[in-house]
């Protein structure tokens, strides 16, 4: 039988959040229904909210969750009905040609629940990322279930959903930071703390951390950084970075921000072969207009990182584990705790930038 819960959603563009009934219909056969027990606030959600995905109005928000599994449709057999899960939205098809070419990062044809969730008069929901979780329970394919380690707090193994997982993944996985590397972080909010944490456990032995703001300059040290640059304060960024890197410039320069300056600095703020990767994200009327022959004397690489080019299958469960070995410090980045009714207020703290993630209990 379908199930009525509490869940928060976004009606029309801009306007405030609504804790509203929502019904989660019986799984499908590759469906899965998943108890939340926490999920973070994700600056993809107010993005939704505020109309800068798309207009497919209304949205159920929420999805950097985990929860535990409660039901499974009758051909399930990724996970079983008690299993502590991550949820992930790159549930990768297999059968795509950049699966098929051994790149499932780049999975075009990602699974999603086989049923919409609806309001309780059946107008369909449009989870965000194909997920929806700030609510009681959620629908979701069952490839979007990650298992982990049960003993791994709740609000913790939720932000593996999205936001660390892309700034851990924009340092170790696109970025291969290795050990001896040097490298570059602009904008320290929780992806961009999340690649200082990332390079740290990589080995890097110069974390260079970028931002106008003190409070985050504060949090990028505790979590890895040798070095800050407040990029108020000094004339050039990149010759900043460049002096605190033997005058060569970083291995690796990470952009958390997706400015076409921000994405600038990063470019000229590199060793000459050095790497470059945009893991902020740009909103479309962006533009960037630089000399084309500085391209050309540049070698290296330019990247773009989504989520943190992670496997959840392969990645989930081995930073969990690192995180019970007291290796990576996942808990650093959860500010505070909150109850479903707290969304409002929450998106509020992360614009003013007062959190790294503000997390919703269940």
């Amino acid at each position: 039988m379908p199930t009525v819960v509490k869940g928060v959603i976004s009606r029309t563009k801009n306007a405030p959040t609504e804790l509203v009934d929502i019904v989660i219909p019986e799984p499908g056969a590759n469906d899965v229904v998943v108890k939340v027990s926490t999920c973070g606030v994700c600056h993809t959600d107010l993005a939704y909210a505020t109309g800068g995905i798309n207009d497919e109005y209304p949205f159920l928000l929420g999805h950097e969750a985990a929860g535990i599994v409660e039901s499974v449709g009758e051909a399930v057999t990724h996970v079983e009905v008690g299993d502590y899960v991550v949820l992930n939205w790159r549930a990768v098809c297999g059968e795509c040609r950049a699966c098929k070419r051994g790149r499932p990062w780049y999975c075009f044809d990602t699974f999603n629940a086989s049923k919409p969730m609806t309001l309780t008069d059946g107008t369909e929901l449009s989870p965000a990322l194909g997920i929806g979780a700030f609510a009681e329970k959620t629908l979701v394919h069952e490839g979007q279930c990650t298992k982990v380690d049960p003993d791994a707090d709740p609000a913790v193994a939720c932000l593996l959903g999205c936001g660390v997982m892309a700034g851990l993944g924009a340092a170790m996985n696109t970025g291969n930071v290795g050990r001896g590397d040097s490298v570059a972080v602009i904008g320290c909010g929780g992806v961009g703390d999340a690649a200082i944490a990332g390079a740290k456990l990589a080995g890097a032995t110069t974390i260079v951390a970028v931002d106008r703001d003190p409070n985050k300059l504060a949090w990028a040290t505790d979590l890895g950084a040798t070095h800050t640059v407040d990029a108020s304060a000094v004339a050039d960024v990149a010759e900043a970075i460049k002096e605190l890197t033997d005058g060569f410039g970083a291995d690796v320069v990470i952009d958390a921000v997706g400015r076409p300056e921000t994405y600038q600095t990063a470019f000229y703020a590199r060793d000459l072969a050095g790497t470059v990767v945009l893991v902020g994200v740009p909103t479309p009327e962006m533009r960037l207009e630089m000399p084309l022959v500085d391209f050309f004397s540049h070698g290296g690489s330019l990247k773009s990182s989504w989520y943190g080019d992670c496997l959840p299958e392969r990645d989930f469960p081995m930073l969990i584990d690192l995180f019970l070995q007291g290796r990576l410090p996942l808990d650093k980045f959860v500010t505070e705790r909150i109850g479903i009714d707290g969304v409002n207020e929450a998106f509020k703290a992360m614009e003013e930038g007062r959190v790294l993630r503000s997390v919703v209990e269940l």
